[in-house]
């Protein structure tokens, strides 16, 4: 380790890990309420439970991200971060922030409150004292960033990781705007989720990778920027008038369906051209670097994503194919490999680069590691394909032939038993994952041998 503030990263990696185990465990909970209902109804109902969920996933996700940039830019900017006291106090709010949440959820403390009670816009539920708290810490996380990478050395890299840092933060102040009319609610609402998702974090997204190809495969910087700067900008280009495709059926004016259509069609050029970067950079590469779980993590990253964002993504899209499909199972296919491929994958795979060199060690645990690899993908590849058949069914049963919700749902059973198989492999190799990077091997110690003669 080059940079003694580094270890900052440490701490950061420890929270996300934790509410890691949180969204798996969450997500099996509520995989197996959909095949029996009333399962702790009274003490934990749905909607509490997929509040838990959600937000657990997006606060693990921008924890990681958090460490990720103390992690990465002080060997960027090739000195060391402006304050580690600020940091260590910025992950002090954001772990008293999840506890909050967490207790106002769970036992739905202060409801009604316009400022202690949970909201009821999703995603955003949190009160609203802890989007305060939330806000405070990302201008504490993006001065210290900021500062560090002004006085250091700037690269692509930190230049596009402070471009999707920044975004994160501005873009969450609308978070704060809840109008009454639902139309411009959910407007406004789209402003943070889908430009988090598919706009600002695939900056994040790219940044990291790249720094992580960097470090793996010892491709010339020059050649890594300019694949980083191709990616961004079509990122953007695509990603922001993207946002039509939310705006189909909420009552905005019909040209947004053709607007949406056409650019979230351009939303794959972005997870195309990241994958054919890492699998191009790792086939240029002449460096055998010995940390091979972080690599496998890093093109699984780039794969999935590209599957799970761009292809299945595209496949409920277009507004004529929308107008039957959207909220289904189908969403829920895109929405569960999406996020695993680009955003779970790429935290997991700076965790596997990171801790070893934190910790002053080798590599360690590395089958384990790449084992957790498989059984997590292939449990989420085969909960997408699942789910994909039951919106499939779904769609035609409810929305062609105009059956109901709920005899649909009943007629799905097979489909979510499938579904919560898929689960305990997830949550399996989450366990595997967490042991493999937190656990260091043992050493194997040889017996003595005799004494010569």
């Amino acid at each position: 380790m080059k940079y003694e503030t580094q270890k900052i990263a440490y701490a950061y990696f420890l929270v996300a890990l934790i509410l890691f185990a949180v969204q798996v465990t969450m997500g099996l909970l509520l995989a197996w309420v959909y095949i029996y209902p009333n399962t702790l109804s009274e003490i934990l109902p749905f909607n509490i439970l997929r509040m838990l969920h959600t937000n657990s996933l997006v606060v693990w996700l921008l924890t990681g991200f958090f460490g990720a940039a103390y992690f990465l830019i002080p060997e960027e900017a090739e000195r060391e971060i402006h304050s580690p006291t600020l940091a260590h106090v910025q992950l002090a709010i954001l772990v008293l922030g999840t506890a909050g949440v967490v207790l106002t959820y769970t036992f739905n403390l202060f409801e009604g409150n316009w400022l202690l009670g949970k909201e009821g816009r999703e995603f955003l539920e949190q009160p609203k004292w802890v989007k305060a708290g939330i806000v405070v810490a990302a201008l504490i996380f993006l001065y210290n960033v900021t500062m560090t990478v002004l006085k250091g050395r700037k690269t692509a890299i930190t230049n596009i990781l402070l471009l999707g840092l920044w975004g994160l933060a501005l873009l969450f102040l609308f978070a704060f705007y809840n109008p009454s009319n639902l139309s411009l609610d959910k407007q406004y609402w789209w402003y943070v989720i889908h430009l988090w998702v598919e706009g600002v974090w695939e900056l994040i997204m790219a940044s990291i990778l790249a720094y992580l190809m960097l470090k793996l495969t010892g491709v010339d910087r020059e050649v890594v920027e300019k694949w980083l700067y191709i990616i961004a900008a079509t990122a953007l280009f695509s990603g922001i008038l993207g946002t039509g495709h939310h705006y189909y059926w909420i009552g905005t004016p019909g040209y947004w369906q053709w607007i949406g259509s056409i650019f979230s069609s351009l939303e794959v050029i972005p997870f195309f051209a990241m994958m054919s970067f890492a699998f191009i950079m790792v086939w240029k590469g002449r460096r055998d670097h010995p940390n091979k779980a972080a690599l496998l993590w890093s093109l699984g990253c780039a794969t999935l994503a590209f599957f799970g964002a761009g292809v299945w993504g595209f496949m409920h899209t277009l507004h004529g194919v929308n107008y039957y499909s959207h909220g289904t199972q189908i969403t829920a296919a895109h929405g569960h490999l999406a996020f695993y491929g680009a955003y779970v994958c790429l935290n997991l795979a700076m965790f596997t680069y990171a801790m070893p060199i934190l910790k002053g060690r080798d590599p360690y645990n590395q089958v384990l590691n790449m084992a957790s690899f498989w059984l997590m993908s292939g449990g989420v590849v085969f909960m997408t394909f699942v789910l994909t058949f039951a919106g499939a069914i779904q769609t035609h049963l409810q929305r062609v032939m105009g059956e109901f919700y709920m005899d649909v749902q009943d007629g799905l059973w097979l489909f979510y038993a499938m579904r919560f198989g898929a689960g305990i492999a997830v949550v399996l190799g989450a366990c595997l994952y967490i042991y493999a990077v937190l656990v260091p091997r043992r050493e194997i110690i040889e017996p003595a041998g005799t004494p010569a003669e």
